[in-house]
């Protein structure tokens, strides 16, 4: 019974004082460590994975998951304040993010993203907490021909996310699917090197995103004195967060379908938290009555967005528990504590172990609640960016920005990358191309690479493979028809134009 479960779990974390003690020092370090671009949530739970050698497993496991949570939320502040997406999983955030900060409403989207985040790791636990026992047989269903098509879904998605038009979408996706092909292919083939030893390992992902984002944004505020223009609206305001708060709170539909996306895709092992991030605003894009307003700073995107990054979490939490496998970075750190401390993930361990399993759940949940405290001074510190000269600013960040992606790479690989992409964007930018377009094509396209090497080996090279697959139909039916509502409106705009 899953309530004596939880409530034996409930009594293990009272009298386990040593769990609460890290907690507030991990989500320190996770919004420290997300909201530094470069630095990745997976890099922090990495680099103090040693320190939980000499604690307990419950101790020890909310400690990382404290820094995953807080690294969920971390990323979306430079994705808000500077266009720099923290991780990778807060690509979305900046589509409206960013252009609120540029209104001046950098408060307002802060607070916003923070209760996103919040009430998004809540649905992923609770959702965790109902499903953990059961889902097991259900993701094992899930075989490379289903993985494809979720990577074609992250594609297509350029699409919905494309204000221009569908064909620069497309365009601009495959110039980072192209991207994505460079170096090593899985089937062992030296593509797209110029005979560089360097590039024999890829395009680096990390440097490559702050490239099109950070240097390419950089490059167009350059003339410009502030992030806001208006000097009356440069201020950080305690109520414009509370506001932006408020102002999530009262669509928690928004929030809970968000929330629900994030857990189930972040429940697919090598999906993750960036796709969820992508998947959730495309959704809200459809749904709102107003998508032309996306990208230009509509708070729904960025709840939408910001949700469904957090949730995912819970969503991997799901894999790593069930199944004893990793869902993404993050939680193969977390693999690596269950082994330091003997402990072996799956079935069994659920089965013989239920009330430290919930007892997890049921941290990371308070876990989240207390990072709506400790959040809300994190981002009242940093709302402080707008104030800072542009003069000062792009200097700073552009240097930041080449350092972090050597330390990255440990070669020259990273800066180039950055300065390369930078340019990149910037021309896109200026030509009506979406950089967004291409980030997800680059994110996606390895992933849909690898997958559709491995659906021709089991299938022989035969299509009609895929009618014996009946998740993959579903699959390609829910792919579709997430096209064609904007399909049909671009058919109808043409139309109404042609009779005017």
């Amino acid at each position: 019974m899953i309530n004596v479960d939880a409530f034996q779990a409930a009594i293990n974390l009272l009298s386990t004082p040593g769990a609460w003690l890290v907690v507030p020092p991990g989500l320190i370090i996770g919004l420290f460590f997300g909201s530094i671009p470069g630095l990745s949530i997976s890099i922090a739970m990495a680099v103090f994975l040693p320190a939980t050698l000499y604690m307990d497993f419950l101790p020890a496991i909310l400690f990382l998951t404290a820094i995953f949570t807080g690294g969920g939320f971390g990323g979306a502040i430079p994705a808000i304040m500077l266009n720099i997406p923290g991780t990778s999983s807060s690509v979305a955030t900046t589509f409206d993010g960013y252009p609120m900060a540029r209104r001046g409403e950098h408060a307002q989207a802060l607070g916003i993203g923070l209760v996103g985040s919040v009430l998004g790791t809540l649905v992923g636990y609770v959702l965790l907490l109902l499903t953990v026992q059961s889902i097991s047989h259900w993701v094992l269903r899930l075989g490379p021909t289903e993985m494809l098509v979720i990577a074609l879904w992250g594609v297509t998605l350029i699409a919905v996310l494309n204000d221009a038009s569908i064909s620069k979408g497309i365009a601009a996706g495959i110039l980072g699917i192209l991207i994505s092909t460079i170096g090593y292919s899985d089937a062992g083939q030296m593509r797209g090197t110029f005979g560089s030893m360097y590039l024999l390992d890829g395009i680096p992902a990390i440097p490559a995103l702050i490239g099109f984002f950070a240097a390419s944004e950089l490059f167009n505020l350059i003339g410009k004195q502030y992030i806001v223009d208006d000097s009356r609206l440069r201020v950080v305001k305690f109520q414009n967060i509370l506001g932006g708060m408020r102002h999530a709170l009262g669509k928690p539909f928004q929030l809970l379908r968000g929330g629900v996306m994030g857990a189930v895709i972040g429940a697919i092992p090598g999906v993750g938290a960036s796709i969820a991030n992508l998947a959730a605003y495309a959704t809200a894009k459809q749904r709102s009555k107003e998508p032309e307003s996306f990208g230009k700073g509509n708070p729904d995107g960025l709840m939408a967005a910001e949700s469904a990054n957090s949730s995912s979490e819970g969503g991997s939490m799901i894999t790593l528990l069930a199944l004893g496998l990793p869902g993404g970075a993050g939680t193969a750190v977390l693999l690596g504590a269950f082994a330091l401390h003997n402990v072996t993930g799956g079935p069994r361990f659920i089965r013989e172990n239920t009330d430290i399993v919930y007892a997890l759940i049921l941290g990371n949940m308070a876990q989240a609640l207390l990072l709506l405290f400790i959040g809300t001074v994190f981002i009242f510190l940093a709302g402080y960016i707008v104030k800072l000269s542009l003069k000062l600013m792009i200097p700073i960040v552009m240097v930041l920005s080449v350092v972090g992606s050597y330390a990255i790479t440990g070669n020259m690989v990273g800066p180039i990358t950055v300065v390369a992409t930078g340019i990149i964007g910037w021309l896109m930018r200026r030509y009506g191309y979406p950089v967004a377009a291409t980030v997800v094509g680059l994110l996606v396209g390895g992933m849909a690479e690898g997958e559709l090497v491995r659906s021709m080996q089991i299938s022989g090279g035969h299509i009609g493979f895929v009618t014996d697959r009946p998740i993959t139909l579903v699959l390609l039916a829910l792919l579709l028809l997430s096209l064609a509502p904007r399909i049909v409106n671009g058919v109808l705009k043409r139309r109404r134009a042609a009779t005017q």
